[in-house]
């Protein structure tokens, strides 16, 4: 008797600790419903913290220089941007403002699964979609100085946000489902727009280039209607953001992703599994092209990035 009273209290031992230990792993019913590392959350008090100008221990020196290679991408990376946008070109103010894709919190929100490219990725594939598609360049090698000195930066802005959890006004504000005009867009680009991106759409002096050789590629988020229209409505023009209503926006980007800009090699893979956004301007699995523009050779040769690489980008031991 004594001996079964002992096995059920070694039992009982046994199933305690196999519950502790089931609420401490990730993956457990209870640590996806209490959610403990959120409790004291509360995104619309949190704050991205500021850069330290005066870097003083090398994770704020790889943060400051993170943010210089985003600010000032062009002249930092020339053999990775095929054209004349820099990182800061959409992710506005240092990529904390809202509803202009910022970066404020995206670091919380990797590896995640996206649609477009059918996989989980990493916060360093995605920097890298925007250099070979945004910027029209090449792939910067994960490991390199500069990719992780890019992560720092993002992760610093995310202080705070647990994982997986949200910020107000991240990515680009959902538009109502409206077709532009580009015959009205043009006119409304000419009144609004020209005075900064020139009449070519080549940009001027620092403005990046909507269209043409130095522009954002085909496969980039921007050259889908929809999102352009979103961008150019709560962010241009730039001395008067919000002043062009949902349907001006539409006429604007559809002018703009009506022009020539440069290829997306690979981009005929993207949805693999299918359901592709209408707009997308290019044909991909189950899915054909809307109103597709020009496409453009790309000034950037990413077989030969490596090779052509500055001397700045370099391996980390």
């Amino acid at each position: 008797m004594h001996a079964r009273v002992r096995l059920l209290a070694a039992l009982a031992v046994v199933s305690a600790c196999s519950l502790q230990e089931a609420s401490n792993r990730v993956d457990s019913t209870a640590a996806v419903t209490q959610k403990p590392s959120s409790r004291a959350w509360n995104p619309n008090t949190w704050q991205a913290p500021t850069v330290d100008s005066t870097p003083d221990d090398p994770f704020e020196i790889a943060v400051y220089r993170g943010l210089a290679i985003l600010t000032h991408t062009h002249d930092s990376l020339p053999g990775y941007v095929g054209g004349n946008l820099n990182c800061t070109s959409c992710h506005l103010d240092e990529g904390r403002r809202v509803n202009a894709a910022p970066l404020v919190g995206a670091f919380a929100r990797y590896p995640k699964y996206m649609d477009r490219s059918g996989a989980v990725v990493p916060i360093e594939d995605r920097v890298n979609y925007c250099f070979t598609r945004s910027l029209a360049g090449s792939k910067l090698p994960p490991d390199s100085r500069e990719m992780q000195d890019i992560v720092a930066y993002l992760a610093f802005i995310s202080t705070g946000v647990p994982t997986g959890e949200h910020v107000p006004g991240e990515g680009l504000a959902k538009m109502p489902a409206l077709t532009g005009d580009s015959s009205k867009g043009r006119l409304l680009f000419v009144d609004n727009c020209v005075r900064c991106h020139g009449n070519n759409g080549a940009g001027l002096g620092p403005i990046p280039a909507l269209w043409g050789p130095q522009s954002f590629s085909i496969g980039a988020s921007m050259a889908r209607q929809e999102r352009a229209a979103s961008f150019i409505r709560h962010n241009m023009p730039f001395d008067r953001p919000g002043t062009l209503t949902d349907q001006q926006a539409y006429d604007v980007a559809a002018y703009i992703t009506a022009m020539p800009r440069p290829d997306s090699p690979g981009k005929e893979t993207d949805w693999p599994d299918g359901g592709a956004p209408p707009d997308a301007p290019y044909d991909t699995k189950g899915h054909k092209a809307f109103r597709p523009p020009k496409v453009l050779p790309r000034t950037n040769n990413p077989a030969a990035a490596i090779v052509a690489a500055p001397a700045s980008v370099s391996r980390t031991k």
